[in-house]
């Protein structure tokens, strides 16, 4: 730090108190880092669109697939991902296997990322 900026960050009033309760609260590095490997994970617009049709309801690959005009491989992959970061589930039913979004903390942050880009669109 060079003297100018020691002296503007001197002469600022801060709130040691204030301060200490955010260090306390501050994100630690580890889990920064795995947040941020989460939210790279979404950062696909496939497993997005994935996720937008789990958060309707229960579907097996064929289904997905269909419905984005992807192929059952792809989708198949794709959903892999999503299970290895627990974001969904799968059951299996005789020859097919069925996925929904893992828990209500998945669905409820794809409302709230899908909630807020809507208000971002309205005038």
């Amino acid at each position: 730090m060079n003297a100018k900026t020691a002296a503007t960050v001197s002469a600022h009033p801060y709130d040691a108190e204030a301060l200490t309760h955010l260090s306390d609260r501050l994100l630690s590095l580890e889990k920064a880092q795995r947040m941020a490997q989460f939210f790279g994970l979404l950062a696909d617009t496939n497993r997005l669109r994935i996720l937008s049709l789990l958060a309707e309801r229960e579907l097996c690959v064929g289904d997905i697939a269909l419905a984005l005009g992807m192929s059952e491989s792809a989708v198949s992959h794709q959903l892999r991902i999503l299970k290895t970061m627990r974001l969904v589930s799968f059951r299996r039913q005789g020859r097919h296997v069925f996925y929904q979004l893992l828990d209500q903390h998945i669905f409820a942050l794809y409302q709230s990322v899908a909630e807020h880009l809507d208000e971002e669109d309205e005038p």
